[in-house]
């Protein structure tokens, strides 16, 4: 019969390259050293009761699942998260960036009372702003490489696109030059993060 600390240890790795964590990542979030982590998936060691329900709570399973052996598909009864937790986390997100366009919005506004012109770059500055607030919720919350690299490059040109409108300067147009090899440089990083998985 295999030892229950191995089918906790599969478990627990199988959860975690699912959630797309490494154990360097898992290990910060419990306040952990990798090796633990290692040891854990490893079945060296398990885990003590409170640390196995906070892995239980953050991956949406039950302690059933971890001590039962077979594939996610098999274990169905013990999974606990609900697809609405990934509807709340989209709308949490749409509402954040919301707030960004409503600041643009009332600049805009402002502007065009007070200074009798409006300041419509704000729109533009508002597209590099919603992108890293969306990074910086997927780090948190999705950990989706494909969404990161569509921020990042939506990110890149639209920041060159703020600077060049809001200057004015209309000679300024190589700055969209920059553009060029930082994409590639991205395109190049997200490939390779891609093999590694």
């Amino acid at each position: 019969m295999e030892n229950i600390r191995e089918i906790i240890g599969e478990n627990l790795a199988s959860l975690r390259k699912e959630a797309k964590l490494t154990q360097l990542e898992l290990a910060e979030r419990f306040n952990y050293s990798d090796k633990a982590v290692s040891k854990w998936e490893k079945g060296d060691t398990i885990p003590d009761i409170e640390t196995l329900y906070n892995l239980c709570q953050f991956y949406g399973v039950t302690i059933d699942y971890l001590t039962h052996k077979g594939a996610p598909s098999d274990k169905k009864e013990f999974i606990t998260r609900k697809d609405s937790d990934f509807s709340n986390k989209i709308l949490i997100t749409l509402l954040l960036v919301m707030i960004i366009w409503m600041i643009a919005t009332i600049a805009f506004v402002y502007t065009s009372i007070t200074l009798d012109m409006g300041y419509w770059q704000s729109f533009i500055w508002a597209v590099p702003a919603s992108c890293i607030l969306v990074l910086g919720i997927n780090r948190k919350l999705f950990r989706s490489s494909t969404l990161s690299f569509i921020c990042e490059s939506v990110g890149i040109w639209s920041l060159l696109s703020s600077f060049y409108f809001s200057f004015s300067i209309w000679s300024l147009w190589p700055i969209f030059l920059l553009g060029i090899p930082l994409q590639a440089a991205l395109g190049i990083w997200y490939v390779m993060n891609k093999t590694k998985k």
